[in-house]
């Protein structure tokens, strides 16, 4: 059993800033790529930034620039540090993780429970 778990999420005012963190738990063998994602009210669940088991990082277009994703393998945690935020950034945030368990014999991605944040004055 694999879970992960999401933690950093609120309110805070236009040009301000927050970190998530996502940990994975569980019969972890190993974990590839980790990520985040949101879904606003309304619309599709859309890509935010990624992070390889290299440390290779690749960001949306939107939060380029003002966003941070970063990982600590030895605990299986991935964090993003979001700065300059905008209104528009209000969502849910999910983090993704690719994950190899002992209890299934292949890579699978699993997903948390998701954190809101909301950005407004």
């Amino acid at each position: 059993q694999v879970q992960l778990v999401e933690s950093g999420g609120g309110l805070v005012q236009p040009g301000g800033s927050l970190r998530l963190s996502c940990s994975a738990s569980g019969s972890i063998v190993a974990i590839q790529a980790m990520g985040w994602y949101r879904q606003a009210p309304g619309k599709q669940r859309e890509f935010v930034a990624r992070i390889t088991s290299g440390s290779r990082t690749t960001y949306a277009d939107s939060v380029k620039d003002r966003f941070t994703i970063s990982r600590d393998n030895a605990k299986n945690t991935v964090l993003l540090q979001m700065n300059s935020l905008k209104p528009e950034d209000t969502a849910v945030y999910y983090c993704s993780a690719n994950i190899y368990s002992s209890g299934a014999p292949y890579f699978q991605d699993y997903w948390g429970q998701g954190t809101q944040v909301t950005v407004s004055s």
